[in-house]
């Protein structure tokens, strides 16, 4: 009986093919189509190479003359003959795109499904999750985005990073927002404790016993927070705030982050002079734009 001769591989090919015998990520059949052409080049006889492979020695026959004719592109696979797919791509995503992506109203729902569009068109589901796929389509997804009419934008913009990123010499930055309408809720009957084979208990209903709001104030360098609970949520309540933080650190010059908020900067401004005044401490303001966040 005679035996085929080893197969001779091109230059560089052993590498690569195996890795392909190794890697975790290619397709089952590629990696044992490698593995052929490797036991080949090894001259381990054809019929030894369906038993190790697990496959028949016209396979390995074949295997043997793909490589030897292209190399290690030979071994994918080739393009299948058939009947050839009905399914235009473009109706697809036109219908996707329809009407600013919206299903008609009779469907009762405001966004495509892969399964709803396909019992539209009559196609599977399948079918439209692979072409969303290739056209990097996806309905179910959505993204916010603002616009700042703000003509103070950019010059806000650099104040704010420019405190972060290169604060002012023997300065503090403080990073300072509030929390309103904070509800102060408590159960309407005492919480009953924890027992052998009984849980803790407590009512399912709650009363309200009012509102606060909650000032903050966070030192950006050490996180040190400066904090207050206020009734109301006016400008005399931030400035009584303010004159707080001032007392936390007096005699040093502040630089507050802090939002667009209309009691914090139009009344306040015209009274934070007094404050600095009294707490000799300059202070400035660094207000962020709408987009923005003080936190």
């Amino acid at each position: 009986m005679s035996v085929a001769a080893p197969l001779v591989l091109r230059d560089g090919d052993r590498t690569q093919l195996e890795s392909l015998t190794r890697s975790s990520s290619v397709r089952a059949g590629l990696a044992q189509r490698a593995r052929i052409v490797l036991l080949a080049a090894d001259g381990l006889p054809n019929a030894e190479i369906a038993r190790r492979t697990g496959t028949s020695r016209p396979t390995v026959v074949g295997w043997r003359a793909r490589y030897d004719e292209g190399g290690i592109r030979a071994l994918g696979d080739r393009p299948r003959s058939g009947r050839p797919t009905q399914i235009d791509e473009v109706d697809v995503v036109v219908a996707t795109l329809a009407d600013e992506g919206r299903p008609p109203e009779r469907l009762g729902v405001t966004h495509w499904s892969a399964r709803l569009l396909g019992a539209e068109l009559g196609i599977s589901f399948a079918s439209v999750a692979r072409i969303w796929r290739k056209w990097n389509l996806q309905p179910w997804r959505v993204q916010t985005f603002k616009f700042s009419t703000d003509p103070e934008l950019d010059a806000k913009i650099r104040d704010v990073v420019g405190l972060y990123l290169a604060p002012p010499n023997n300065a503090v930055v403080l990073c300072v927002d509030e929390k309103t309408q904070v509800q102060a809720l408590d159960r309407t009957a005492p919480v009953l404790p924890i027992l052998p084979g009984v849980p803790e208990k407590q009512t399912h209903d709650y009363v309200r016993n009012g509102t606060t709001t909650l000032f903050a104030a966070l030192e950006v360098a050490t996180g040190k927070i400066t904090q207050t609970c206020q009734p109301r949520h006016r400008h005399q309540e931030f400035l009584r705030f303010l004159k707080q933080v001032a007392k936390a650190y007096p005699r040093v010059p502040l630089h507050l982050v802090c939002d667009n908020y209309a009691t914090n900067l139009v009344k306040c401004r015209q009274e934070i002079g007094s404050a600095a005044m009294i707490f000799q401490a300059t202070i400035g303001f660094a207000p962020t734009p709408p987009v923005a966040s003080a936190g």
